[in-house]
């Protein structure tokens, strides 16, 4: 009889029962609300990832044209070059931990190396000389004069 009264249980009345209950039920809200954060930064890399791959198909474009001789005009440069900064003023607002931030990162490179891409092709479309076998290349040597 007396025993049964005496064991202390792990019932709603108990003070560290209910701590626990309430840390576990916390931790699980942290982790969902962390998951979920994740999975917008997924998306929302994912979502730029896109905009980058329909910029590429038209850099893919411009480069044919220009290796071929195609004279383009600048504003075919200018337009993508703006379309990856806006880009990756998107990622730059992208908070992300973990997996999601290297994807980040690779994509923040990738759209470095396509806008490298596009300078490189506009100054081959705006040098006179478009034909690389007969360019010239002009140096000075500058006399030094002693004063």
């Amino acid at each position: 009889m007396g025993l049964a009264s005496s064991t202390p249980k792990a019932s709603s009345n108990n003070p560290a029962s209910k701590e626990k209950m309430t840390n576990t039920k916390d931790n699980k809200v942290e982790e969902v609300k962390e998951s979920e954060e994740i999975s917008k930064a997924f998306a929302a890399v994912a979502g730029v990832r896109k905009e980058v791959d329909k910029l590429s198909e038209r850099i893919a474009a411009l480069e044919v044209a220009v290796n071929s001789g195609t004279k383009v005009t600048d504003e075919e440069f200018v337009v993508p070059a703006e379309l990856l900064m806006r880009e990756l003023l998107k990622l730059d607002g992208i908070g992300a931990e973990g997996e999601a931030r290297l994807q980040r990162k690779a994509e923040v490179r990738r759209i470095q190396k396509y806008h490298e891409t596009l300078d490189k092709l506009n100054t081959i479309n705006s040098n006179p000389f478009s034909d690389k076998h007969k360019a010239v290349s002009v140096t000075t040597n500058w006399e030094t004069f002693d004063s």
